[in-house]
């Protein structure tokens, strides 16, 4: 075969192809050049899913007449001009390759206009060639209008999906980039009820009720950076969600560094493990978390859509991340609270919880300009709650179904789930036991025999030393058996070669989101915990509920469902006519 150099229109179809993968890809390009471009209003409009026509324009800097041609060409960038910058990249765009990626596969227009000028420029690009110029009166900043995209690329335009899904990939690049510039008015308008606008004023929790809606921004909860930390040092800030507004996948979940939109499976990951313990399981979270570090510990010149980022320090980065929303969490997670007693029930429970469990958390403000920002969205925010780092002593009253614990405090009545909260404490006190490697071990009158899989038998041989530290005595006895000596002292020895078998199993579905020693402790959480429907004497309940007070995170069972529900004297109040 002969090898021969690619026609320019054919090499810059190809360079658009790695640039402009879909109408959302054109929009986020856009965007990201008006907030370089220092602009404080950004406006969107996409009509056809973004394949008849896309609109970007902004109030920033403008492109000066005598370089809004050369914006269009390969490699033209106002970002950086050596080599040794890119080391250090602190714009969202640098490459140049945008604008002319994104005229090559559409038709163009382009209105600019800088605040020195009398008037603005417009060009007009066909094919990536420019078809029309002149000058005419203009605002301030950039509109760039997209039209016939993939019109000249049938195979690329094929691939797209429904005008109603492109609309939900453009809705979703918008409302990220608004959650992350709070301070950045951004309006979209897809001529469906995915349109919004943001108001711009810095307030992250506005511009989460902009995006969500004013149910979910009362209850976010904001990561707020404790003070006298190394300023040279990662840091996490941004907003989350407590454990009882989750949803069904992450398409909910973003990620910025430095302010760009990043993807990184690192970050995923110790975010999901900052939540580990708190949500039940295939649920996640809502999140708009910014991670600030040094420009020259990360390169983003890693993907030509600018998507992946890589971290000099993946370690670093990985538990400022996780500490960040740890501490956030266990500060600010509240009780959940009973929505109503006699209420109508709704066509849905929250995500995550059971159907005839309706909550209602609310968030503990931390300060009273949070508390004034919040009125801003909601008016009538509910009461506080309690939050989770302050269980508050509660007198036990008695039992209901031989399942709940009924109790008083400070402000109401409380609920608790027997199973959850015992669980709660056996799998704290297994999880100090073993850490310690100081378990307390009950002895066998006689030794069992187990007889183990291969698989079994083979974790029991590489992982001795955490089965011990969990207060097993086990020692080989043939191929894939074992001779149990010992079990944890608070194992029923009935049957301790069952106990011993779930054990294993539950150690080798580790690897996720917590390590083998937590997976055998909620095994043996599980094992050793009081059932519903047991019946429990006074003692019993009120020293359940101490044990429960004293635990590092009381509030959920080692699975994420709660061990405790709150209804508020105002609330029995107005269900009795008294308020």
């Amino acid at each position: 075969m002969t090898i021969r150099v690619l026609a320019p229109d054919v090499a810059s179809r190809i360079a658009a192809g790695e640039v402009v993968e879909r109408p959302a890809s054109v929009v986020k390009e856009l965007v990201e050049n008006s907030l370089d471009a220092g602009a404080s209003d950004v406006s969107v409009q996409v009509r056809g899913g973004g394949v008849d026509r896309i609109r970007v324009a902004d109030d920033g800097a403008g492109i000066p007449p005598d370089e809004v041609e050369l914006a269009f060409q390969r490699f033209a960038t106002s970002k950086l001009e050596t080599a040794s910058e890119l080391d250090s990249i602190a714009s969202l765009g640098f490459r140049g390759e945008a604008l002319p990626s994104i005229a090559a596969v559409s038709r163009v227009s382009i209105v600019s206009r800088t605040a020195d000028e009398d008037a603005g420029t417009r060009l007009e690009l066909a094919g990536g060639r420019i078809v029309a110029r002149e000058r005419l009166g203009a605002t301030q900043g950039t509109a760039i209008v997209v039209g016939r995209l993939f019109e000249d690329v049938p195979a690329r335009r094929k691939f797209l999906r429904s005008p109603a899904t492109e609309n939900s990939r453009i809705h979703t690049v918008v409302a990220r980039y608004a959650l992350a510039y709070p301070h950045v008015r951004f309006s979209l308008d897809t001529g469906t009820s995915s349109s919004f606008a943001t108001p711009g004023s810095g307030n992250a929790r506005e511009t989460f009720a902009a995006v969500y809606g004013l149910d979910v921004a009362r209850q976010m909860l904001e990561i707020v950076r404790a003070p006298g930390e190394d300023a040279a040092a990662p840091f996490a800030s941004g907003m989350i969600s407590p454990p009882e507004l989750t949803r069904a996948n992450r398409n909910h979940i973003g990620f910025f560094v430095n302010g760009r939109w990043a993807q990184n499976r690192m970050l995923s990951f110790a975010l999901e493990q900052a939540y580990h313990g708190f949500l039940m399981e295939r649920r996640f979270p809502i999140a708009a978390v910014n991670v600030v570090m040094p420009f020259e510990d990360i390169d983003v010149n890693v993907h030509p859509a600018k998507s992946e980022v890589r971290f000099r320090y993946d370690n670093r980065v990985f538990g400022a991340l996780q500490q960040a929303v740890r501490e956030t969490l266990n500060a600010q997670s509240p009780v959940p609270t009973v929505r109503s007693v006699h209420g109508p029930p709704s066509g849905h429970a929250p995500a995550g919880r059971p159907r005839d469990a309706a909550f209602w958390p609310s968030v503990p403000f931390a300060s009273a300009r949070e508390a004034a920002d919040a009125a801003m969205v909601e008016p009538q925010a509910p009461e506080s709650s309690t939050p989770r780092a302050a269980l508050p002593v509660l007198r036990v009253l008695g039992q209901m179904q031989s399942t709940y614990i009924v109790a008083e405090g400070p402000d109401g009545m409380y609920l608790i789930d027997q199973h959850a909260a015992h669980e709660r404490v056996m799998f704290e006190r297994v999880r100090a036991e073993a850490a310690s490697r100081t378990p307390r071990t009950q002895s066998l009158l006689e030794p069992a025999t187990v007889h183990l899989t291969e698989d079994q038998a083979e974790l029991a041989a590489s992982s001795s030393r955490e089965i011990a530290a969990l207060g097993f005595v086990v020692e080989p006895f043939g191929e894939t058996a074992y001779l149990v000596r010992a079990v944890p002292a608070l194992v029923d020895s009935t049957d301790p070669g069952k106990v011993f078998r779930e054990v294993l199993d539950a150690m080798s579905d580790g690897g996720g989101f917590e390590t083998w020693e937590e997976r055998a402790a909620y095994s043996l959480a599980c094992h050793v915990a009081i059932r519903a429907g047991k019946t429990l004497t006074h003692e019993e309940m009120s020293e359940l509920s101490r044990q429960l007070e004293r635990c590092e995170q009381p509030n959920t069972c080692p699975h994420g469902r709660p061990t405790t529900i709150h209804l508020r004297a105002s609330q029995l109040e107005r269900e009795f006519g008294r308020r």
